[in-house]
């Protein structure tokens, strides 16, 4: 069946234009006719059908009887990805067509909003990385548990488990609204601003695998957090819900959007409203509801919400959302105060506030593993333990640990080398999929990641200031290298013998909650990936030797000479 645009809103006042020229594909001004290949294919035919094909079809049949528009386009609407062909280097990323990338085998991603999970959840998915995906299993920065090696045949047998404990890979992927961010120490933690959990279950209900919101311009990225820590990048969402105290109404929600990160950086804009918990899911379904009608369909690299945010402003965006789609008026709220502490992962003991303990601690770059997912499963219900939560920073915590058990708990944790007190380094260091799997990389990730947290704790053993170092293969910024302390853009770069190598761009002085802002890049710095230790060493000590009292790595990079920064 067609993907249709869907029925437009009655009794609205008269549409107005968006103020971009005539051919973006705006459903709401008349514009539906396709304006580029993936335009087309979702208008042939939704992407959430492609599950009834994989099921009876492709399963059977195999990779090779796979349709090239459900391969590369509508699988992702239930988490697939074609993974890359080992052994193309970075070098051809740009030059190869996609069937020359494209191995026979998929990433799959499932889906954990909130990054909520049981010990049943988590080792359902302990045993599908072991059986299916040759061990594989890595924690993103959007708290999903992402797969490698999957073959066709076995997807609807991996559906099944995950659905039968609560799970799913529905909307994964795709131009749809993605996993929805939510702080992982909602309703436990004792400085909670408000819990958003009823939000997040409610807006799932309502959206995901709803043919209403499976055809968006791009995809639709979501967060929601009471916590005032800021826990959930809030800034880089295209809407985010943080938690505030408004002084009349009390707990409730400031609305932000238009965030995204990628080639073109945006942090998202205040609407200058106060949300309760109770209306989070209208305004929610209201500004999804405006980004697929006004959104820009007509080029891919110019069609998330950031780009008509930045076009109309957030003015003109709060009163579309008011009166064509919630018909009243927002009350107007206070923004967000700074957080109190950098590090907002929750890595480390903390009490609840119902008086038990939750344990967060931290892989290697979010690299796990499908026995050690299954190993910390059972440790966290020896534990007495039932819940477990994944982060926006890699990370996982257990939730509702007695005190007694704590140390016990802490022990087994870092048996499995997952630590609850990390270096600073394993602590803020974040790597995508790189080059190893993921198709747009140009570089290695997530090894050079691991190895340059063993390389800066063997070189600087007593460093202990928060800094965060984030590793990219592409300049998609899957994992923000524009908000880091230390940003690395994968690219080739030449050696000293003019050899094209593998290397990175550097950014430096990024940051989200506190001083948000994106990093410098300064002229003509860019190390190969041999000297990257030796280069992340010369800078954190130059940083030692010249800051002020009290001043963070990404004040200083703001204002230190060229010369400290290469």
């Amino acid at each position: 069946m067609a993907a249709s645009p869907p029925e437009r809103p009655t009794a609205a006042p008269n549409r107005r234009k968006a103020g971009r020229h005539r051919g973006e594909g705006q459903w709401a001004v008349g514009h539906f006719t396709p304006l580029n290949g993936n335009e087309q294919f979702k208008k042939e035919d939704d992407g959430l059908n492609v599950r009834t094909r994989i099921e009876t079809i492709y399963s059977k049949t195999g990779f090779d009887g796979i349709d090239p528009n459900d391969l590369r386009g509508r699988m992702r609407w239930w988490g697939l990805y074609t993974q890359r062909k080992p052994g193309i280097d970075g070098g051809k990323t740009a030059v190869l067509a996609p069937e020359e990338l494209d191995d026979s085998y998929f990433m799959l991603r499932v889906r954990i909003d909130g990054g909520r999970l049981t010990t049943e959840q988590l080792r359902v998915i302990g045993e599908i990385s072991q059986e299916f995906a040759r061990g594989t299993a890595d924690i993103t920065d959007r708290q999903n548990v992402q797969y490698h090696w999957i073959r066709i045949e076995d997807v609807p047998e991996i559906w099944r488990r995950l659905e039968a404990v609560g799970l799913s890979t529905t909307e994964a992927c795709g131009d749809t609204p993605r996993v929805i961010l939510g702080s992982p120490v909602a309703g436990v933690a004792e400085e909670e601003i408000i819990d958003g959990t009823p939000a997040i279950e409610e807006i799932h209900r309502r959206v995901v695998g709803n043919p209403a919101y499976s055809n968006l311009p791009r995809k639709f990225k979501t967060a929601i957090s009471g916590s005032p820590l800021l826990d959930v990048a809030h800034e880089i969402n295209d809407v985010s819900f943080v938690g505030v105290r408004h002084p009349e109404h009390g707990p409730g929600f400031d609305v932000w959007v238009g965030g995204g990160l990628s080639t073109n950086p945006k942090f998202g804009v205040r609407l200058g409203a106060w949300v309760p918990l109770e209306d989070v899911p209208d305004v929610h379904e209201g500004v999804v509801s405006i980004f697929r009608d006004y959104g820009y369909r007509r080029l891919r690299n110019r069609a998330r919400l950031k780009f008509l945010v930045a076009d109309w402003g957030p003015e003109k965006f709060r009163q579309v959302l008011e009166e064509e789609y919630l018909r009243r008026k927002l009350v107007d709220g206070p923004a967000p105060e700074e957080p109190a502490q950098r590090w907002r992962d929750h890595v480390g003991v903390h009490r609840q506030k119902d008086g038990r303990f939750y344990v967060g601690f931290a892989p290697r770059v979010g690299r796990v593993d499908g026995a050690t997912l299954t190993k910390i499963a059972d440790l966290a219900a020896a534990h007495g333990s039932g819940r477990l939560r994944t982060t926006a920073e890699q990370k996982m915590i257990v939730l509702d640990v007695e005190e007694g058990q704590v140390e016990s708990l802490v022990a087994g944790l870092e048996a499995l080398d997952l630590r609850v007190t990390p270096s600073p380094f394993r602590r803020g260091t974040m790597a995508c999929t790189g080059i190893e799997f993921c198709k747009l990389a140009i570089v290695e990730t997530k090894g050079r990641g691991a190895w340059l947290i063993d390389e800066l704790e063997r070189r600087l053993p007593d460093f202990q200031e928060p800094v965060t170092i984030n590793l990219n293969g592409c300049p998609n910024a899957c994992a923000r290298i524009q908000v880091a302390d230390i940003g690395l853009k994968g690219q080739l770069v030449l050696d000293d013998d003019g050899n094209q190598v593998e290397g990175y761009q550097v950014h430096l002085g990024g940051a989200l909650g506190l001083d948000p802002g994106f990093g410098r890049k300064v002229r003509g710095l860019k190390v190969t990936a041999d000297e990257l230790p030796d280069y992340v060493e010369r800078l954190l000590r130059a940083f030692q030797e010249q800051r002020a009292d009290g001043e963070r790595f990404a004040q200083w990079a703001a204002r230190a000479d060229e010369g400290a920064l290469k």
